[in-house]
């Protein structure tokens, strides 16, 4: 067996992931992928935090220009992560993963409120932990919440998927002469504009040194890789 980077992990996915090559919601099969990534990385004593996304439901910038007003709209964009959260967690438990869904909204019925010492020991006792709700408040994007929760959960660090592998000079869906990146600085990302995350998180992970990978999480075993430290996306690092 590979030896093992990381012993506590924070993946932080987006919610336009799930869609798959749909338009909206939730795409199954996309959904079943990285619950098997992640279950392959868990049976591996890798302890897993999940933060996900509600974009691919609403967002609540959507509210802007609307009759929805932006902390309703914030809300609803935290119940669209509460949905997406549900789903991860039933389709972990379909392929045998335990799992706790914890919210920053309590939804006593549904989920366990966030309490930073039971998702602690959750993760010890090896299961798959999911924040929903981002952090409870408006304003505040999940990556903020991804940031926020890896640094009370205290974990080694926060590992971004997407559907590029890795941070480059310039959107590389766009640009054919866009560069990546194999590691580069808070700093230099901050000077150079890099959309890594927004700048409430970035400067969380920054300030609680937190180191923070952007790969590819579409491709199957790049998870497994990470972990187990190849040189996979992009690390920002102090």
């Amino acid at each position: 067996m590979a030896e093992l980077k990381y012993k506590r992990v924070l993946l932080k996915l987006s919610g336009e992931a799930l869609m798959g090559e749909k338009q909206y919601g939730i795409d199954n099969v996309r959904l079943m992928q990285y619950s098997r990534e992640i279950k392959e990385i868990s049976e591996k004593g890798i302890e897993v935090a999940v933060v996900i996304g509600g974009g691919n439901i609403f967002r609540g910038i959507q509210a802007d220009g609307s009759m929805i007003d932006r902390v309703q709209g914030d809300h609803m964009g935290m119940l669209a992560t509460v949905i997406n959260s549900l789903s991860l967690q039933s389709a972990l438990e379909s392929i045998g993963v335990k799992t706790r869904l914890q919210t920053a909204i309590k939804m006593e019925q549904i989920a366990e409120p966030f309490i930073r010492r039971k998702a602690v020991r959750h993760l010890e006792k090896g299961r798959v932990v999911i924040f929903g709700a981002g952090t409870g408040n408006p304003y505040f994007t999940t990556d903020t919440a991804a940031s926020l929760r890896a640094i009370e959960i205290e974990a080694d660090v926060i590992l971004k998927g997407t559907r590029v592998d890795g941070i480059y000079t310039s959107d590389p869906e766009k640009n054919d002469d866009a560069v990546k990146f194999d590691n580069i600085s808070f700093t230099d990302a901050i000077a150079k504009n890099l959309n890594v995350m927004d700048m409430t998180a970035f400067t969380l992970c920054r300030e609680n040194n937190v180191p923070i990978i952007v790969f590819d999480m579409n491709r199957p075993g790049n998870l497994r890789r990470v972990v187990e430290g190849e040189q996979v996306g992009t690390l920002v690092e102090a």
